[in-house]
């Protein structure tokens, strides 16, 4: 009888557990319904500092345009005057970059770097953790003062920029802390840090990334959000004959 008593507290004590397991589908959801405007338009000046060994330290400035119900974004340089007019449209699942020296298009990848910088181009179209993403393990631990879940990620399709992430996450708030982006052969390539929040309405977005290249020393790069704005954009925008009109 003891044996049996016993075998059931086991039991018991599983399904107890079991039941208290994080549903990370339903927190990946959450992380991109937090960061995603899907029924609004999103707009907003960036600020990129990038720092490179033996280099200057390079500051532009750009202008981004979102619709996040379609998955389309626009990026618009305004600094350095040497680059002002350069563009990118993403649209119809493709992704062009616009130079206004030669008038024309190139199609360029959301795997590719922005603007020679440690941001990807998929670094500013809508999140997808939820479609792209499904969790391997986690432990829990802390990163500063805060609790959170050290999750570990692996792709469900070969589009995704990065086949494996690792991602820390706040216990209360379900926002991303720090991420680790790997190869396919499970090389670590980047870290990225969310070093910056703001609220916009029941929103809580990353307004301060910071992207360090894990394969050259003290290369990296920063990106502040400021000028956040939700007003509503024509359909012109999102299309190639915007970008080259702006430029003229």
């Amino acid at each position: 009888m003891k044996k049996y008593i016993a075998l059931l507290c086991l039991i018991l004590a599983g399904f107890y557990l079991g039941a208290e397991e994080p549903d990370f589908k339903e927190i990946l959801t959450e992380i991109d319904n937090n960061k995603n405007f899907d029924d609004r338009d999103f707009s907003c000046m960036n600020t990129i500092v990038s720092e490179k060994p033996d280099e200057d330290t390079s500051i532009k400035q750009f202008k981004m345009f979102r619709r996040d119900g379609e998955d389309k974004f626009v990026l618009l340089i305004l600094k350095p005057e040497t680059e002002k007019g350069q563009g990118y449209l993403q649209a119809e699942g493709n992704i062009w970059f616009y130079d206004p020296e030669s008038r024309k298009f190139a199609h360029s990848s959301l795997k590719e770097n922005f603007q020679e910088s440690d941001a990807k181009n998929s670094d500013f179209r809508r999140s997808s953790l939820s479609e792209d993403y499904k969790v391997d393990s986690y432990i829990e631990g802390k990163l500063g003062k805060y609790d959170v879940y050290i999750v570990d990620l692996s792709a469900t399709n070969d589009e995704v920029t990065y086949p494996y992430r690792k991602l820390w996450i706040d216990k209360d708030n379900h926002i991303v802390f720090k991420s680790e982006d790997y190869s396919l052969t499970k090389r670590l390539m980047r870290t990225s840090l969310y070093v910056g929040y703001k609220k916009i309405l029941d929103k809580i977005i990353p307004t301060k990334m910071l992207f360090i290249d894990e394969l050259t020393e003290g290369q990296k790069t920063q990106i502040t959000l400021k000028g956040i704005s939700l007003a509503d954009l024509p359909d012109s925008v999102f299309t190639k004959s915007y970008i080259e009109r702006v430029n003229r």
